[in-house]
């Protein structure tokens, strides 16, 4: 049995119905709000089961309606890629919306990036930081605020500012302090968090007189760094029918709050644009009713990071890939004005750009 044109008309219309209302699609709703042709109900009926046959529909309940399958998505999702929709001037601006032209760091970028596409879409989006180096030191400094503590600032190179409140011995004067942190900028400058710790553990033993700040000031270093992932939206995957399973949804929900299971989401081929893994394509039973729409986005030619959407396997597919298409772009240039100092708004909407089509795992 083959798949010809009208077959495919009607598939697209059952899908683009049960993704708007989640309800399973009857012959009747089919030819009462889709132009196919003039064709009846009965003749809809009909190729609707062919098509179940073919296996691009599942029938909940012998009396209900159909729904898509997971192999009708993979095809609804190809013939997408083939022409990536239009992202509207309006979602344009309300993506732009959410940066702000002032902001200098890593983490506020792509939490805001997280934040505008889960709000456009509707569905959980995670982005992760550049991943190209790790970041150096720039400068540190010790302001006094207390008896016996001083707030240590570190700046690095990737656009971090980290302040933590150490440990000091009670007799340093701001002017010692000041020269400490001289000393750690001199000792210490272009050095990543890595390498910066056996240097402080040296001094450490040679300053025994102040090795509690030490540790302290060890401690911090050691939690400098981009935090490597972003979600946004958490709870938008609460608002659909698919997850008012208590146990399904607490299943999805325990995976946004792993890294590593976020970060395994999120994997991607740097020849590829844009993957999307559907359903048991997602590799973990939590997701397996899930669709994951993943773009890897790049600073200059390199790729550094990937912004995705998680949302049910229903997912609105021509809505997602624009949005990620036109945030990819902005980040990258986001990024890339960033490292020339000069982080501004992306500007209006995105080319569009002959890509490779998504893969399948």
């Amino acid at each position: 049995m083959m798949m010809d044109e009208r077959k495919l008309r009607i598939l697209q219309a059952i899908i683009d119905d049960y993704i708007m209302t989640a309800v399973p699609v009857g012959s009747r709703t089919i030819s009462k709000k889709y132009d196919i042709g003039g064709l009846s109900s009965a003749t809809i009926r009909n190729e609707m089961s062919d098509l179940e046959e073919l296996g691009y529909l599942d029938q909940p309940h012998t009396s209900a309606g159909r729904v898509p399958s997971l192999k009708a998505y993979r095809l609804y999702v190809e013939n997408l890629l083939h022409g990536t929709p239009q992202l509207s001037p309006e979602t344009a601006d309300q993506l732009r919306s959410h940066f702000d032209s002032r902001t200098r760091q890593v983490e506020d970028v792509i939490r805001s990036a997280a934040q505008a596409i889960s709000d456009v879409t509707q569905y959980t989006a995670v982005v992760t930081a550049p991943q190209s180096r790790s970041p150096k030191v720039r400068h540190i400094q010790f302001v006094p605020v207390s008896e016996g503590a001083a707030l240590m600032v570190m700046v690095t190179d990737a656009g971090i500012v980290r302040d933590n409140v150490i440990r000091v011995d009670a007799s340093l004067t701001p002017e010692d302090l000041f020269e400490i942190g001289r000393m750690l900028t001199e000792q210490l400058k272009g050095l990543t968090p890595e390498e910066i710790r056996p240097k402080l553990m040296d001094m450490a033993a040679r300053y025994r007189d102040h090795r509690l700040m030490f540790d302290d000031v060890i401690e911090a270093v050691d939690r400098t760094g981009v935090k490597d992932v972003m979600v946004g939206g958490r709870s938008n995957i609460l608002h659909y029918p698919e997850y008012s399973d208590t146990e399904k949804a607490r299943a999805v929900l325990s995976v946004l709050e792993k890294r590593d299971k976020l970060m395994q989401l999120m994997r991607s081929k740097p020849q590829m644009v844009f993957t999307i893994r559907i359903g048991e394509e997602t590799g973990m039973p939590e997701t397996s009713d899930c669709s994951v729409v993943t773009m890897n986005y790049r600073i200059g030619d390199e790729t550094t990071g990937t912004i995705g959407v998680i949302g049910p396997t229903r997912m609105r597919y021509a809505r997602v890939i624009p949005v990620l298409d036109y945030m990819g772009r902005a980040l990258g240039e986001l990024m890339t004005d960033r490292d020339r100092g000069q982080l501004k708004k992306p500007q209006s909407g995105p080319k569009q750009q002959d890509r490779k089509q998504g893969e399948t795992e």
